[in-house]
């Protein structure tokens, strides 16, 4: 079981763990939707192909997953690595909770530790690199983050 931590109380930058074991610090752009990973030492980027086009994960140039929304309306995302096609959807219309799937298959789950906070519990019962497991968790991050930001504004 892996848990996503915020470093700080209103930072979206993140500590990806599995005990006292740092797996990744993840970072959430404040103005863009673009970000990074850093995971033994090695940076990898987040960002998106143009205005719209899909969320790439790269390392060094290297494309290593890419995530595209198939509709505007969902809380979802298609997410392709290594020839493998996953998604990754919103277990509730009204909840936070995020599944993956594999075809039918439940393969893993990110949920928040309470209705107040943006720690998240997160178990994927697939194997799966260091990576990609952090780049799925930047993408639950990033759509936790649109609600607040919507929220806030509309406040």
């Amino acid at each position: 079981m892996l848990t996503a931590t915020p470093k700080h109380w209103y930072s979206w930058k993140f500590t990806l763990a599995t005990g006292n074991h740092v797996v990744a610090d993840i970072d959430i752009s404040s103005w863009r939707e673009r970000g990074g990973l850093q995971i033994d030492g090695r940076s990898y980027r987040v960002h998106r192909d143009g205005m719209m086009g899909p969320f790439i994960l790269d390392a060094d140039g290297i494309e290593i997953a890419r995530a595209e929304k198939p509709s505007a309306f969902f809380r979802a995302f298609v997410i392709q690595h290594d020839g493998r096609r996953l998604e990754l959807r919103a277990a509730h219309a009204l909840r936070r909770q995020f599944l993956l799937l594999d075809g039918h298959h439940e393969v893993g789950v990110i949920d928040p530790q309470s209705l107040w906070t943006r720690s998240a519990n997160v178990d994927f019962r697939i194997p799966l690199p260091d990576a990609v497991q952090a780049f799925i968790v930047w993408l639950t991050l990033l759509l936790w983050k649109r609600e607040a930001d919507g929220a806030a504004a509309s406040a």
